[in-house]
């Protein structure tokens, strides 16, 4: 069979490989199926949309998936199947980056399903493909008639040794000082993630469009792919159906009561069942015998009504749904030690969203193994966040954590991350947990928060306290005004058209996550968001200084206690003994809980307990049997064995040496019965070490030496 491949490359300089663009040959049935190419990573993207969109359905229900096989860097999956299976965090928060970028960008009014899926079929251990999931994504709509209004394309920016990157190679991302997933289309920037080491907002302005500048020449290398099969003609739809003189009705009827509403500063389910109580009003006006389609459209009508009036709100007046104005950060109270038995805990609430944060101190048995088809190994920082249905005062199944609350622990994740002690510092595996109790507006936010207080709470050294703030934009694209909202509300995140999260320590930005709905930011109005975010998350600082500023002096009494040894590598098979048995017989006498591995060259012991006895005894052990004998020094040891040539005498854990029959006593020994028995203790010094390795004792040079006894003269023959 015969294909008709087309293909574009995209230079990106230095020493980068190109990137290459290929349709035409795999997946073809797909309405756009494009294969991405750099160095040895390959993605597949294909998308598929339904040709008509479901009935009652006023939303884009759009699905991406970013999937990782095995194969694609010569590995097995682990598990009982050995096959690919759901997808891990990792793979969602790459599906999630490649969503964000996408559904700004289709038709207001395109409602048909649509599936975007990207895996990866190759893989160059040092090219991530994380930053080029969005340009095949976005490729693979290009060649398509699906409607679109990009292309749009995702880039890595970093600062490695103060020079600006664009997707660096994995092997140089260790010394980033700042490194941000930036997606954007031709004109204007959609989405941007990432974490840095407290940069200034002048740093983080100067990265973002850096990043787009890289981003236009992918765009345009998509629509010279996209001539080149001619799919510039996107097919035709009509998913949304109108009734002007409803819309107009429904306007008249309800715009002045919802204004008022929102004008009033209830709270968040009082509004909620005003806002209702005025759609049923004229919901009932319209009869019973309404069809479902004006059913359906008097339903989006109202919904556009809130959004026109909440908006006018804020523009015109300056107030907000609560009554605030635009800069007030809500009413924060925080507890620390709330958990009597945890390692550390803490209460954070902020308005009507709440966070309760436990810390949990654990061994390097602990720590999470990451088995990814590209990223595999350990993490010793894990950070969980549950949404449960009951803080948002509704009901549905627990069914585990959602992409939503994956992408947001994974946020407050990497905002703690920059301020934990190093690696040397900090020999705990550590996990934190945030239980969300109640949400009305960025709990992703209070989790950093609650966050930080219970890491302090259990004496962890963090570098310095960090928060966080949501941030919102609300725009009029005829007018010009705009509005940028401090600490904002769930229903002005859902009415806004920017979600900008960002947190940091007193010295800088940590982490931003930034999602636009609008074309046409303007720079200015970015920098000023974020000198705005700057002013809030200082302010929540301050106050959670209030419950706690610094780490505890200690641990908590009940946390457990970790000790960490050095020993030379030649030591480490003795610590742990034939099949593990030493190390296991040793956790099983002091209860404690013993880890080894080398780095560099060297064996590094952490011993894990709850209490000082365990850890004492522990140490004690390792330390023998990782002691060097030394020439010259006096061993207390306990005969091992028996030799007609002498005696065996362990002077250390795993060292025996001999004991020669010459070197027992001063007197010559005819025979070694009766001189000593196995399971005695003999003081012995230790001669030399010779160079196999084997040590020599003597008994005798620590006992008293005898006279000498003069032997009588004989007389001199006579002659």
């Amino acid at each position: 069979m015969s294909y008709n491949e087309k293909k574009v490359t995209i230079e990106l300089g230095g020493s980068l490989a190109p990137i290459e663009l290929s349709t035409g040959k795999l997946a073809k049935q797909a309405d756009g199926s494009v294969v991405l190419k750099q160095g040895d990573t390959m993605l597949l993207a294909t998308v598929v949309s339904a040709k008509e969109a479901k009935p009652g359905v006023d939303f884009l229900p759009l699905s991406v998936d970013y999937q990782e096989k095995y194969a694609a860097a010569g590995r097995i999956p682990g598990g009982f199947l050995r096959r690919e299976a759901r997808l891990s965090d990792y793979e969602v928060l790459i599906s999630r980056l490649v969503d964000r970028a996408l559904r700004p960008l289709f038709p207001e009014t395109y409602h048909a399903d649509t599936q975007v899926m990207i895996s990866l079929i190759s893989a160059d251990k040092d090219i991530m493909p994380d930053a080029l999931a969005g340009l095949a994504a976005s490729a693979a709509l290009a060649v398509s008639d699906i409607p679109f209004n990009g292309p749009i394309s995702e880039v890595r920016v970093a600062k490695i040794d103060g020079q600006l990157v664009i997707n660096p190679r994995m092997s140089e991302l260790a010394n980033a000082t700042l490194e941000y997933i930036v997606a954007g289309s031709a004109q204007d920037i959609v989405m941007v993630e990432g974490e840095s080491k407290e940069i200034s907002e002048a740093e983080m302005v100067e990265a973002i469009a850096f990043a787009h500048d890289a981003i236009k020449k992918q765009v345009a290398a998509q629509v010279e792919l996209a001539n080149l099969v001619g799919s510039n003609v996107k097919r035709e739809f009509n998913h949304e159906p109108s009734n002007l003189e409803l819309r107009e009705a429904i306007f008249a009827a309800t715009y002045d009561k919802v204004y008022a509403v929102a004008k009033s500063g209830s709270t968040k389910h009082e509004r909620t069942e005003k806002f209702a109580a005025i759609g049923e009003e004229f919901f009932v006006t319209l009869g019973e015998e309404i069809d479902e389609e004006t059913a359906f459209l008097a339903k989006k009508y109202f919904h556009d009504v809130q959004y026109d009036a909440v908006r006018n709100l804020v523009l015109d007046e300056g107030i907000r749904l609560d009554g605030r104005d635009v800069r007030t950060v809500r009413q924060i109270w925080s507890e620390v030690d709330y958990l009597p038995a945890a390692h550390g805990s803490a209460v954070f609430t902020r308005g009507e969203t709440q966070s309760l944060t436990s810390v949990t101190l654990g061994a390097k048995d602990d720590e999470q193994m990451i088995d990814g088809a590209f990223i595999h190994g350990y993490n010793k920082f894990i950070l969980h966040y549950n949404f449960p249905a009951f803080s948002t005062g509704e009901v549905r199944p627990n069914r585990g954590p959602g992409r939503r609350e994956v992408g947001h622990g994974n946020l407050a994740m990497r905002s703690l991350k920059q301020v934990l002690p190093a690696d040397g510092e900090n020999p705990y595996t550590i996990r934190v947990v945030s239980d969300i109790l109640e949400s009305n507006g960025s709990s992703s936010m209070a989790t950093v928060c609650a966050g930080t207080l219970a890491l302090l709470d259990a004496g962890v050294k963090l570098k310095a306290p960090v928060s966080g703030i949501a941030m919102g934009l609300i725009t009029d694209e005829k007018t010009g005004k705009y509005a940028i909202l401090s600490d904002i509300l769930g229903d002005e995140d859902h009415l806004g058209d920017m979600d900008f999260k960002v947190t940091g320590t007193e010295n800088g930005i940590v982490a931003c996550q930034m999602d636009l709905k609008i074309n046409g930011l303007k720079w200015e109005v970015l920098t000023q968001a974020l000198d705005q975010a700057k002013e809030a998350r200082l302010h929540i600082l301050n106050e959670m200084k209030k419950t706690i500023s610094a780490p505890r002096e200690d641990y908590k009494p009940h946390a457990p206690r970790i000790v960490s040894l050095t020993i030379d590598k030649e030591f480490i098979g003795a610590v742990i003994g034939p099949g593990g048995k030493i190390i296991q017989e040793m956790q099983r006498e002091t209860g404690s809980t013993i880890s080894i591995e080398e780095v560099d060259n060297k064996g590094v012991v952490q011993i894990f307990a709850d209490n000082k006895e365990s850890i004492d005894a522990a140490v004690s052990r390792i330390k023998a049997i990782a002691a060097k004998p030394e020439v010259g020094e006096i061993y207390e040891g306990k005969v091992k064995s028996i030799m007609p040539f002498g005696a065996f005498v362990e002077i250390m854990p795993g060292k025996d040496g001999l004991l020669h029959i010459s070197e027992i006593e001063w007197r010559r020994l005819e025979t070694m019965d009766g001189v000593l028995k196995e399971g005695d203790m003999v003081t012995v010094k230790l001669l030399e070490v010779d160079k196999q390795g084997k040590l020599k004792l003597s008994r005798k040079v620590l006992l008293p030496r005898p006279p000498r006894e003069d032997k009588p003269k004989q007389d001199a023959p006579q002659g």
